[in-house]
C-alpha cells in the first residue's frame, strides 16, 4: 500500500486543498478518515508519531459495552457500546473476535449474584443475544483453575470480545487508503491559521527530514485524543481534558494460564481488573492514574502500578505464587478523558466528546468500541460547512467488503490462521502469503504471527523506525522476552531488504529500538527488587494487601 518513497508522493501534493485535514493518527482518526471516504470528502490524515503509536496501541486490547458502566446508571453509553460491539464482531471477524469472561462469586462479596444476574441480563438483552450463564463453585473452578476458592460459591460467564488495537488502525487506516485518502505519519502540526474567525489551514513539519508544508483545508479536525488541549489552546479554550493512565503486565501463558478472561474486583479499592489470554500471552490490567508526566515523553508503568497489578495476580491465583520475575513486558497508555474535577478517576465519564471551537472540530474521550459513532458524529458537524457532500448510509459497512481467496501456498495454513491474515489485511492477504518466502509461513517462535507478515509489514505499511514494525504491525516487541532480542539477526535479514537500511542504520534502529523497551515496555527495577508479600483473603472474600498501590 505504502510503496518506496510514498512519503515524498505525498509531501509533493500537500499544498493542494483538502475537504478534511484530520490530525491524529490513533482509532479516532483513523475512523474519521475511513468514514470520510463513505461521505465524498477528500481527507488528509496526519500523525505526529507512527499510526496507533498512542493509545491506540496501549489499550487494553477489549472491544466491551463497558458492563460496570450500567451500576453507575450510564445505560446509553453500555447499549451504544454493546451494539458497537456485535456489529464489529460481524463485520471483521479474525481482528475483533469473541471472549468468553469469567467473574466469580465469592461469599459476602459485592455486589452478589442477584445484582449481577440483573446487570447480565440487562446486558444481554442490549445485545440481543443471551449469552451469560452461573455455574456452581465445583465447574467454575473447572473453567478458571487456579482460581482462589476460599470463599467461592460460583460464578457467572458472559461475553464480549478483544482485538489486537494496533492492527485495528492500520486495518481502517488501510482501507481509506485503497479508496483514495491520504495518510501521513511522522507528520506534526506546527501552528494553526485562521481566516475570517475559523481555522481554515495548518502547518506541517516532517519529523523525518525537517521540512515544512502549509495545508489549506476546508475544515480542521483535532483527533489528538489525550493530546487534544494543546491543540485546543492554540483557538483559545480552555483546557478539558484529564489524561488517565492505564498501564498493563504481559506474562507468558503457561507461566498465568487462562483459557477465557477472568475479571474480578482488586480487594484494595474494589476496581475491576481483567487477566485475559490475547496473542499467546495473558494481559493483565489495568491501573487508572492521573498522568502527570510531560506528555511528549513515552509513558511507562511506574512501580506502583505494577505492585498493584501484580497485587491483584496474586489474590486471585495464589496457587501460582507469581513473581515479578515472571512479567515478560508491560504497556502503558495515556486515555483522553474529559475531566469533570472527580476525586477517583476510575468515577470520569468515558463518554466521548465533539466541541466546535474557533473553526477547530475536536473529538476526544470514549472507548475504543465506539469509535465509529464518534467518527460519524465528527463528519455530520463537518458537512454543515461542507454540505455539498452526502451523508454516510446508515448501515454501510466501515470496513471494505471484498471477497479473499488465498493462494494455494495457504493450504498448509489452518482455519485459524487463514482468519487471523484476511481479519487483519482483508485484500491484501493473498499479496502477503503470495509473497512470503520459504519458511516465512511459519510461526515465530512463541507467537501467533507469521514471519511472512514482518516482510509484508517492512515492504507495504508505512514503517519509518524499527519500533513502528516490532511494537505495532507486527506485535513481537510486546510477546517476547526483551523485545524479541534474540530474534534481532533474523529480523534484520528479512528487513534490511524490504526497508532499504544498511547494516548501519539497522544498528542504530535497533539500538533505539532495545532503549526503548528497556525503558517503557519493561517492569521497572524496583519492582523486580521488591516481591509483593503473600496475601491470606479472609472468609468474605476480601483480602489483605501489605503490597499497596
Amino acid at each position: 500500500m505504502w510503496a518506496t518513497k510514498w512519503r515524498e508522493e505525498i509531501w509533493n501534493r500537500l499544498d493542494e486543498p483538502w475537504d478534511l485535514v484530520v490530525i491524529g493518527g490513533g482509532i479516532t482518526g483513523a475512523a474519521i478518515l475511513r468514514e470520510a471516504a463513505h461521505m465524498g470528502f477528500r481527507t488528509l490524515l496526519i500523525e505526529q508519531g507512527d499510526f496507533a503509536s498512542g493509545t491506540s496501541s496501549r489499550s487494553s486490547k477489549l472491544v466491551h459495552g463497558g458492563l460496570r458502566y450500567l451500576k453507575e446508571g450510564r445505560f446509553y453509553l453500555t447499549y451504544t457500546a454493546v451494539r458497537e460491539r456485535e456489529r464489529l464482531i460481524r463485520e471483521v471477524p479474525g481482528l475483533i473476535e469473541p471472549l468468553d469472561f469469567l467473574m466469580p462469586d465469592y461469599r459476602e462479596a459485592k455486589p452478589g449474584r442477584t445484582v449481577m444476574s440483573f446487570g447480565l441480563t440487562l446486558y444481554d438483552i442490549m445485545a440481543g443475544a443471551w449469552t451469560h450463564r452461573y455455574y456452581p463453585a465445583h465447574l467454575f473452578r473447572m473453567l478458571a483453575p487456579h482460581i482462589r476458592e476460599l470463599g467461592l460459591k460460583g460464578g457467572f460467564r458472559f461475553k464480549d470480545a478483544e482485538t489486537d488495537d494496533a492492527r485495528l488502525v492500520l486495518r481502517l487506516i488501510k482501507d481509506a487508503v485503497e479508496e483514495g485518502q491520504t495518510a501521513l505519519s511522522y507528520a506534526r502540526c506546527e501552528d494553526l491559521f485562521r481566516t475570517g474567525g475559523r481555522v481554515t489551514g495548518l502547518l506541517v513539519r516532517d519529523r523525518v527530514t525537517g521540512r515544512t508544508a502549509r495545508v489549506r483545508a476546508g475544515v480542521v479536525v483535532n483527533a489528538t485524543g489525550a493530546w487534544a488541549d494543546a491543540l485546543r489552546d492554540r483557538v483559545g479554550a480552555s483546557p478539558r481534558i484529564r489524561p488517565l493512565r492505564g498501564s498493563h503486565l504481559i506474562f507468558p501463558a503457561w507461566r498465568l494460564p487462562v483459557a477465557q478472561s477472568v475479571s474480578f474486583l482488586h480487594p484494595r479499592d474494589r476496581r475491576p481488573v481483567f487477566v485475559f489470554p490475547w496473542e499467546g500471552v495473558t494481559l493483565v490490567g489495568t491501573t487508572d492514574r492521573d498522568h502527570r508526566e510531560p506528555m511528549d515523553r513515552e509513558p511507562s508503568i511506574s512501580p506502583e502500578e505494577a505492585d498493584y497489578l501484580l497485587a491483584a495476580v496474586r489474590s486471585q491465583f495464589p496457587p501460582l505464587d507469581i513473581q515479578p520475575s515472571d512479567v515478560l513486558s508491560t504497556l502503558s497508555g495515556v486515555r483522553p478523558v474529559i475531566g469533570s474535577g472527580k476525586a477517583d478517576p476510575s468515577q470520569e465519564s468515558r463518554e466521548y466528546a465533539v466541541w466546535d471551537e474557533g473553526g477547530l472540530i475536536t473529538a476526544t474521550g470514549g472507548k475504543l468500541t465506539t469509535f465509529r459513532l464518534m467518527a460519524l458524529d465528527v463528519l455530520k458537524e463537518a458537512g454543515r460547512r461542507l454540505p455539498r457532500k452526502k451523508l454516510p448510509l446508515p448501515m454501510l459497512s466501515i470496513f471494505r467488503k471484498r471477497s479473499v481467496t488465498l493462494p494455494p501456498e495457504a493450504s498448509r495454513l489452518d482455519e485459524a490462521v487463514t482468519r487471523r491474515l484476511v481479519g487483519r489485511y482483508g485484500a491484501e492477504a493473498p499479496s502477503l502469503v503470495s509473497a512470503s518466502r520459504p519458511g516465512e509461513l511459519e510461526n515465530i517462535p512463541n507467537t501467533p504471527s507469521l514471519w511472512a507478515e514482518l516482510r509484508w509489514a517492512a515492504r507495504t505499511e508505512g514503517v519509518v523506525h524499527l519500533e513502528d514494525l516490532l511494537l505495532r504491525r507486527v506485535r513481537v516487541g510486546l510477546l517476547l522476552p526483551e523485545g524479541a532480542r534474540e530474534h534481532m539477526e533474523a529480523f534484520g535479514s528479512i528487513c534490511r531488504e524490504e526497508l532499504g537500511w544498511d547494516e548501519r542504520r539497522w544498528a542504530e534502529e535497533e539500538e533505539a529500538y532495545l532503549s526503548l523497551v528497556d525503558r517503557c515496555y519493561s517492569l521497572p527495577r524496583a519492582s523486580l527488587d521488591h516481591v509483593p508479600p503473600s496475601s491470606r483473603p479472609s472468609e468474605g472474600g476480601e483480602t489483605s494487601l501489605a503490597a499497596r498501590n
